[in-house]
């Protein structure tokens, strides 16, 4: 590892290495689980060897490269920078993501959301509503393009999908992941713009499934330190009470949605009731809130009436 006396000349091995990241995380208060695990993610980034590669590989020589990308990724994650920054990706479903602070770091719960959408999709798909055209999907406020490139990539020819975001940065990223997700990226579109303005007019009322993560914390909810210090504030609060974006988002659905089309809300966990009566003042039919995997309220859905 760097530092003053270390010999950056090819003498050290990875396996030295990564015992000493261990060392330096758990002296910075990481646990020696935590520790080992990171360690061995970030010595997986550092030397371009991946699993049984990285194991096989910890007697061979670090090079001056690696040893100094590594340690620049120990510094960045001791000083408290998410880890899903620091390595610059992340799984999420089927996919490996580009991520940095432009977006937030999409999260275990958000997966439960794809899963609830898909559910609503596959209804749509077997019920053959669209013939031989594909679905309709929009992700309003897509972020790294989690949720939008995961239903793209787990449906490929039974959907056309939009993505959609009001920061250009987050567009700018969306656009990065979408060139990696090769044949089923060709039914993804990408849209810069507030929630439904940028969609073409000759959507509305003809979307099967819009699906969103959008803000929904309160300006007054404490947040850990590594989400309030590093992850992007825009994308987290909508305002003093946390459900403005979502009552933006409801009130606005059943004009694009198509008969029987369903709407699919990552919410928090308080919000549950607020977003049923929501959806029920807005005019769409069945709506209910499904729980994550922790039994927690998180996706508002519900449709537009046949």
């Amino acid at each position: 590892m760097p530092s003053g006396d270390d010999d950056l000349d090819g003498t050290v091995s990875w396996a030295d290495l990564l015992a000493e990241t261990v060392g330096r995380l758990v002296a910075g208060g990481f646990s020696a689980d935590d520790a080992t695990r990171e360690a061995r993610w970030i010595g997986e980034e550092a030397s371009g060897l991946e699993g049984a590669e990285l194991t096989a590989g910890l007697g061979t020589l670090a090079t001056e490269r690696g040893v100094a990308r590594l340690d620049a990724m120990v510094g960045r994650r001791l000083m408290g920078e998410p880890l899903q920054y620091v390595l610059g990706h992340w799984p999420f479903r089927t996919l490996d993501l580009l991520l940095d602070r432009r977006v937030l770091i999409p999260r275990p719960e958000t997966e439960q959301v794809v899963e609830v959408a898909l559910g609503e999709l596959d209804r749509r798909l077997a019920a053959d509503v669209a013939g031989d055209d594909p679905a309709i999907v929009v992700d309003l406020g897509s972020g790294s393009g989690a949720i939008g490139l995961s239903i793209a990539a787990e449906r490929v020819r039974a959907v056309e999908v939009w993505c959609v975001d009001a920061s250009p940065d987050a567009v700018a990223l969306t656009r990065a992941n979408l060139a990696g997700l090769g044949m089923a990226g060709s039914s993804v579109r990408i849209a810069e713009g507030s929630w439904f303005e940028p969609l073409p007019d000759d959507l509305r009322g003809r979307i099967d499934l819009i699906v969103t993560n959008p803000p929904y914390v309160a300006a007054d909810d404490p947040l850990p330190l590594d989400v309030a210090d590093w992850e992007p504030t825009s994308a987290l609060v909508p305002g003093p009470t946390g459900v403005e974006a979502i009552d933006h988002i409801i009130e606005q659905a059943a004009d694009w949605l198509t008969p029987g089309g369903t709407l699919v809300v990552e919410i928090g966990e308080t919000q549950g009731p607020a977003a049923e009566d929501l959806a029920r003042k807005a005019g769409l039919v069945g709506a209910r809130v499904e729980p994550d995997l922790a039994g927690r309220d998180r996706a508002l859905v519900a449709r537009r009436s046949d």
